[in-house]
């Protein structure tokens, strides 16, 4: 039987390393494997459908799923997760100490659709009661103009949300004074250069992620991996071999973190952050597959998304998958 050849696109994490090294291969296929940067392969992957796999952002996959619009359909290997209180930059001339103080306040956003920006969105309307209508929101690149959203927006007239202006970034913008805060995946390079009126809203934002997580229960998700739709119905057995090869990856990641003898990750101290991180929340906390805890996270990722008119219906966690992936945890 011949070998189905295609071709997978993501970042180059630790967890997908033992594919690219061959420790680990995709069952019936002949894998051509890139890395690039998350932006690259989500414009290539959204705009052009040149990747028979992918990572997508989990944010727009769920705006183009509800719309019947979606190139790829999901598998739920959960390739970047992460906490997204970091991600949120303050001018600190404008009375802002917490997160309750950005209502009404002008915020910078490379995408408004993106995936880290809906789960802040969300964190604020659950927690302070602000709702995305209630700040004004500018959309543009954080550092280079330009950057556009991925489908086109879905947001009733009057919407407070704007371009940035022709030619200006977001980081400049922070930086003069044009925006009050910024939300961003990236650190822009105006606080990277140490201006003095811009910081973090959580200058310690580990804290306040763990707290977060001990409230919720919930490690938010920001991309999966996905199977362009015609290769799909020509092959249903392939997400599923997707996921046991992924997940066969991570769990060989994974082994690095506990490595004593001569440490295979350059910080001093990986050993105890990863005890300490494995307390918090648990052997798998970075778990593929549909378990419990993962499904209560897409049903919160869903429901943001609604509430804040991306997707154009409430869509349930068993329509985001290949059907071949919904039989739960993809332990092996």
């Amino acid at each position: 039987m011949s070998r189905l050849p295609i071709t997978v696109a993501t970042w180059d994490y630790d967890r997908i390393r033992p594919l690219t090294d061959g420790r680990v291969s995709i069952e019936g296929c002949d894998v051509n494997y890139l890395t690039m940067p998350v932006e690259e392969c989500f414009e290539r992957a959204y705009f052009h459908g040149e990747f028979e796999v992918a990572e997508i952002g989990f944010s727009p996959y769920l705006i183009a799923l509800s719309r019947g619009v979606c190139p790829y359909i999901a598998v739920p290997v959960f390739l970047s997760r992460m906490f997204r209180h970091s991600a949120v930059y303050i001018r600190t001339d404008r009375g802002i100490s917490g997160p309750a103080d950005l209502r009404g306040k002008r915020i910078g956003v490379p995408e408004y659709q993106m995936s880290a920006v809906m789960w802040f969105r969300g964190y604020l309307q659950d927690e302070f009661g602000i709702s995305a209508k209630d700040i004004h929101w500018v959309q543009g690149g954080l550092e280079n103009p330009g950057r556009r959203e991925k489908f086109p927006l879905n947001l009733p007239p009057g919407f407070p949300l704007e371009p940035s202006p022709d030619g200006e970034t977001l980081s400049g913008m922070l930086a003069s004074g044009a925006l009050d805060a910024v939300m961003a995946a990236r650190r822009p390079s105006c606080f990277v250069s140490g201006d003095a009126h811009v910081a973090r809203l959580f200058p310690d934002y580990r804290a306040a992620e763990r707290s977060y997580y001990r409230k919720s229960g919930i490690f938010p998700i920001m991309h999966a991996l996905g199977v362009r739709r015609d290769i799909h119905e020509k092959n249903p057995w392939l997400a599923a071999s997707l996921c046991k090869a992924f997940t066969r990856a991570k769990r060989l990641a994974d082994a690095e973190f506990a490595e004593t003898t001569a440490l295979k990750i350059g910080l001093p101290w990986v050993n105890a952050e990863y005890d300490e991180t494995r307390a918090l929340m648990g052997e798998d906390y970075w778990s593929y597959g549909l378990n419990e805890q993962n499904r209560r996270t897409l049903e919160t990722m869903a429901r943001y998304s609604f509430e804040q008119g991306l997707a154009v219906r409430l869509l349930s966690v068993d329509e985001m998958f290949a059907g071949s992936t919904l039989g739960g945890d993809t332990r092996i």
